[in-house]
């Protein structure tokens, strides 16, 4: 059996992926497979931290232009980011690994307040991390979140879970030739508009030489299989 070709990664998760077919809030047995799944990657000797969006709940860029601020809509973001971590947390506790969530935004009576050193200590200690809440500010992404974080936490990669096994050069929903990059680097993908994140996360990933691995949650076992080097995916890297 193939070992991990990484030993510490953060995994950043959508919060549309929890979804499901209803396309807000929690489906459970979406939120289980994905919590097995990282379960099993944590007992192959993998530490990882998790970063999961909130867009399932809230979208505080959508309401910047209904009158609420930006500021504060992305405030309200953060804090759906924080219900999905703890959803997350107790499903990974379910499956046999012990979790913790970390926020930016401190909330001593919910979780602990996040520090780089309270995080390392966790990691090493074996427990999946859950870092909720942004990076604490507005108008940063969950995107740049991850990698931020990554950097901090001495990651060897990003894995950005999505709908699709890789980054294509068109929609593979709509176009059927659409063509998967094996791999590509983080100028190309801004320069052919590929959307895989944001340019403030690219801009970190380059920075700090943080490849983002690019693949599908939908299909049972992915984290597991990218973890070894398997199943479809491109690596985002220069």
């Amino acid at each position: 059996m193939a070992q991990p070709v990484y030993g510490r990664v953060v995994v950043k998760l959508s919060g549309e992926a929890l979804a499901g077919p209803a396309g807000f809030g929690v489906d459970q047995t979406i939120v289980e497979t994905i919590a097995a799944d990282i379960a099993a990657s944590r007992r192959l000797g993998v530490e990882i931290a998790l970063v999961v969006g909130g867009g399932n709940i809230f979208r505080g860029v959508e309401v910047s232009n209904r009158g609420v601020s930006r500021p504060t809509g992305d405030t309200m973001g953060m804090l759906a980011t924080v219900m999905n971590s703890l959803v997350m947390e107790a499903a990974i506790e379910r499956h046999g690994a012990p979790a913790a969530t970390l926020s930016s935004i401190p909330m001593p009576t919910v979780c602990d307040h996040f520090s780089r050193r309270r995080a390392l200590d966790l990691i090493g200690a074996g427990r999946v991390v859950l870092l909720a809440a942004g990076t604490g500010n507005p108008y940063f992404t969950t995107d740049t979140t991850a990698v931020l974080r990554a950097a901090e936490l001495d990651c060897n990669a990003v894995l950005k879970a999505t709908n699709v096994d890789g980054v294509y050069d068109a929609d593979p929903k709509l176009n059927s030739s659409a063509r998967r990059y094996d791999r590509l680097s983080p100028r190309e993908a801004l320069e052919r508009n590929l959307k895989v994140m944001d340019s403030t996360a690219f801009a970190l990933a380059r920075e700090n030489g943080m490849p983002i691995i690019v693949f599908s949650i939908r299909e049972p076992g992915a984290i597991e299989a990218v973890l070894r080097g398997k199943g479809h995916a491109t690596i985002v890297a220069d």
